[in-house]
């Protein structure tokens, strides 16, 4: 349940997914133009299509060949809806060949291919190029084997890469356009400008897509959907998703929404109070927190492999958050009818893959974005608020209802928290006492030299290694805690971030100073791949 794209203040442009790793970055590229922007499966059907109402389609990339007999194609009859409803079709790359394919043009396997950066030149005046830039020279990103080589009836080729294949199409008449190149990605400097003119000056696309707006709909929606007597449930877990969803649901029905928070005793350093007080006294949301150190730490007492750590606490995370739904149920008289999730909308795509990606339409989330595999009797409806928004717009949905800034630039935290950062067992000895405190004074340092937001994640490690030191004239036997630090733009790939060594050293004397019990401190200079962000 979320907003109704029809409902939008801005014409909506449509993405069919052929498969490119790009098709993201399209959407959101064009959402930064203040257009509203979906992403849909290339191969859906008509109807879907025409339900959505968009004012342009684009036909993304992908890494297959329309000679191939299940090469994924949009469906028929699409050709005709779009000239009948005056809807201009943009392909890139694969669904530049896919047009020419579907229109009765020939498209076959290149004589060379083209990867990278390459020089395009603009033959002919054209609705792409305004006239300014006939003879003009670009450099553009290609990744294509095949290519266009007889162009369908009323097509003109409006540029070309220097090895001579086309470049640019359009037919102008019947709203046709298509680009062999990615206009999306930083590689084509002015891919972005190229956009923009398409959608703005060619199509005529109207730009209405404000957060503010979003706000105002979600509110609605929450509203049209929940009942005047019905009660809604969300799990929150400190992180910036599920903060923002549930203060969009609390501005919508107020106190009769029900937040929990679990105190599991794998939580940073006085993390339960100050995420508390956000709630409380920022947010004004109704949270009740649930102390279950005990109950989490008794069960995880000497267990040492991860995964094993992480079914743990999954399920007794279930069983808290079912005795606290049955509670409320004997409180209120009736059973709470929906739960609040912060799914967001880069997981609902990667739930529904594209075409000719040989994986299959499994509706899996990210675990710790939801409450995984909650118990079958608890029949609860789902209020997902953000589930068409990137995590950057959720940030400005955030600003706009006063969350704090600072809780809305915190980094990542693993849904089963410092369990996954304590190697081995998270109960021997005080490990994470320790690990609390080093991570304190890594984040405050970093937060003190002004790097805290050019930094993705970081955080600390308690290794199960114990090393010999000196430390006031003695030997000592102590632990071994590493730092990790990464700058990633989603968290897919990571490369580890560059201190300064002054910032290293005065750190690693702060933590075996402040902290008994750590005598050695290491630094993970990994990227991923080969490894991942958390230690595990």
């Amino acid at each position: 349940m979320a907003m109704d794209p029809k409902r939008v203040k801005s014409d909506l442009v449509l993405i069919l997914d052929f498969g490119s790793q790009y098709t993201h970055l399209i959407t959101r590229r064009i959402r930064s133009l203040s257009i509203f922007s979906l992403c849909l499966n290339g191969t859906s059907s008509l109807q879907t299509i025409t339900d959505l109402n968009p004012s342009v389609v684009i036909l993304s990339g992908g890494p297959h060949s329309v000679h191939t007999p299940d090469s994924p194609s949009f469906p028929d009859g699409f050709i005709q809806w779009a000239q009948s409803n005056a809807v201009p079709v943009l392909g890139i790359c694969y669904g530049l060949q896919l047009l020419v394919h579907r229109l009765g043009g020939e498209v076959r396997v290149g004589n060379t291919q083209e990867y990278g950066r390459m020089e395009i030149h603009v033959e002919n005046q054209s609705a792409l190029f305004p006239s300014a830039k006939v003879g003009h020279n670009q450099i553009v990103w290609m990744s294509h084997g095949d290519e266009a080589v007889t162009l369908p009836s009323g097509f003109n080729v409006v540029a070309r890469s220097q090895q001579g294949a086309v470049a640019a199409i359009e037919n102008p008449s019947a709203k046709f356009y298509g680009l062999q190149y990615h206009p999306e990605v930083t590689h084509t400097p002015e891919g972005m400008e190229t956009l923009r003119h398409f959608l703005f000056d060619v199509c005529g696309v109207a730009a209405g897509w404000k957060m503010e707006d979003v706000l105002e709909e979600e509110i609605k929606v929450i509203n049209d959907t929940v009942g005047p007597e019905e009660h809604v449930i969300c799990a929150l877990s400190g992180g910036v998703d599920s903060t923002v969803a549930a203060t969009i649901v609390h501005k919508a029905i107020g106190n009769r929404l029900h937040c929990v928070f679990v105190d599991n005793g794998l939580l940073r350093y006085k993390e339960r109070e100050r995420v508390m007080e956000t709630f409380e006294k920022d947010l004004h949301l109704p949270v009740v927190c649930v102390d279950a150190v005990d109950q989490f730490l008794t069960k995880l007492k000497g267990v040492t492999d991860p995964e094993v750590k992480r079914k743990i606490i999954g399920k007794e995370f279930i069983c808290i958050f079912d005795a606290f739904a049955q509670e409320l149920e004997k409180k209120l008289g009736s059973k709470p009818s929906y739960l609040v999730q912060g799914t967001l909308y880069p997981d609902v795509i990667e739930s529904c893959p594209p075409p000719g990606s040989g994986r299959t339409h499994s509706h899996t989330i990210k675990s710790h974005h939801n409450v995984g595999g909650l118990p079958k009797d608890m029949k609860l409806k789902l209020i997902e608020p953000l589930k068409l928004l990137f995590k950057d717009e959720v940030r400005q949905l955030g600003k706009i209802m006063d969350v704090p800034e600072g809780f809305l630039k915190r980094h990542p935290f693993p849904g089963p928290g410092l369990a996954v950062r304590v190697l081995g067992d998270v109960t021997e000895g005080n490990a994470l006492e320790i690990l609390r405190q080093v991570d304190e004074i890594f984040i405050q340092s970093i937060k003190d030299a002004g790097l805290y937001d050019v930094i993705w994640q970081a955080f600390a490690v308690f290794l199960p290694i114990r090393s010999v030191g000196v430390q006031g004239d003695q030997r000592t036997h102590s632990h071994v805690v590493a730092l990790r630090a990464v700058t990633s733009h989603d968290g897919m790939t990571a490369d580890w971030y560059y201190f300064e060594h002054k910032f290293l050293d005065d750190v690693s004397r702060k933590i075996c100073n402040a902290v008994r019990g750590v005598n050695r401190v290491v630094q993970d200079i990994t990227s991923k791949p080969p490894s991942t962000i958390e230690w595990e």
